[in-house]
């Protein structure tokens, strides 16, 4: 019997105390904002990572010209025009869809 007291009193000293945690646990959390910073991460690739990619290119269009392979050279140049071409295209095109979802859902 003293047992069963001494639990029931511990029980009401441990709900009252843990009660304010308790709310602060399980409160609903804030409004999710639904954005991503994507800029900060583009600006990283398009100062960081672009030019050491062209860097290497040129290393690679300078050893193989150094070789007397002028037309490899100019086939792998063209290439990487091209594929300059569709990065930027893309970016175009991101930008393009961006401002067009902003006038459609206005």
């Amino acid at each position: 019997m003293i047992a069963m007291e001494l639990a029931q009193a511990a029980w009401t000293h441990a709900t009252a105390t843990l009660s304010p945690l308790a709310d602060a646990v399980l409160a609903a959390p804030g409004d999710p904002k639904g954005e991503i910073a994507t800029t900060n991460i583009l600006t990283f690739f398009a100062t960081k990572i672009s030019p050491i990619l062209l860097a290497i290119l040129g290393v690679i269009f300078i050893g193989r010209a150094s070789k007397g392979e002028v037309s490899k050279v100019l086939t792998s140049s063209a290439i990487a025009i091209i594929g300059i071409a569709f990065i930027v295209g893309a970016g175009a095109l991101l930008l393009v869809g961006e401002n067009l979802v902003k006038i459609m859902f206005e």
